[in-house]
């Protein structure tokens, strides 16, 4: 087993190599935060988000939790979302999720695994909504991958239906939600085509502004 202290030498290397290769990253670094997107992903140790995009430090906002879910009542996730879109100002959001990921997995048993059950069960809801389409796809993995793809598009309708991103779309700031998925045998990104980016993607009974929507 890694001692801690090694990441401690670790780090050291990092920052002596980076401030080489970099003069002025840090003292820049120290001055502003400004990245142009959030990145929603799921807490799997095997997905960091920089890395797998090829982005430094500063440029990518990163919330994370549990199979990358969205929920109206997770004030953390939302606070992201606030801060990030209202404060920020990040032009993209993209919400990753990645095939093979355990909590979707968990979620299409039924055993018990104590606390995580609740959040699981949002999952759960997915599957359930998609039940016909995963029932008639016979080969396991294939299963799970599929319900991870519906999970992020789930996921990414969850947060365009946030009063934060309507009332982005409202005065006409830029904002793409995003849905993409990674595949943890390969390392590519595959983009979801769920991308919205507008008031009009939300619809009922979603949408804060379907009542003027339907009077054009």
């Amino acid at each position: 087993m890694e001692a801690v202290w090694k990441l401690l030498e670790n780090n050291k290397i990092w920052s002596e190599t980076t401030r080489k290769e970099y003069p002025d990253f840090f003292s820049k670094l120290e001055r502003q935060q400004a990245p142009t997107f959030l990145w929603i992903g799921c807490s799997d140790s095997r997905v960091p988000a920089n890395e797998i995009i090829g982005k430094m430090p500063g440029e990518v906002f990163v919330h994370r939790n549990v199979a990358n879910v969205v929920v109206h009542s997770d004030l953390n996730c939302l606070s992201v979302i606030q801060f990030a879109v209202e404060v920020l100002r990040v032009r993209h959001v993209i919400v990753t999720g990645h095939y093979g990921c355990g909590g979707v997995k968990a979620a299409m048993t039924s055993n018990q695994y104590g606390l995580i059950d609740n959040w699981l069960r949002h999952i759960k809801d997915v599957y359930a909504a998609n039940k016909a389409e995963l029932d008639n796809i016979e080969d396991e993995k294939q299963q799970v991958n599929r319900l991870c793809e519906l999970n992020v598009v789930q996921q990414v309708r969850n947060v365009c239906h946030t009063s934060i991103v309507q009332n982005a779309w409202d005065r006409n700031q830029f904002l793409a939600v995003h849905g993409w998925i990674y595949g943890l045998s390969d390392g590519l990104l595959k983009d979801l085509k769920t991308t919205m980016t507008r008031n009009e993607d939300v619809g009922k009974p979603y949408s804060f502004k379907y009542e003027e929507a339907e009077t054009d």
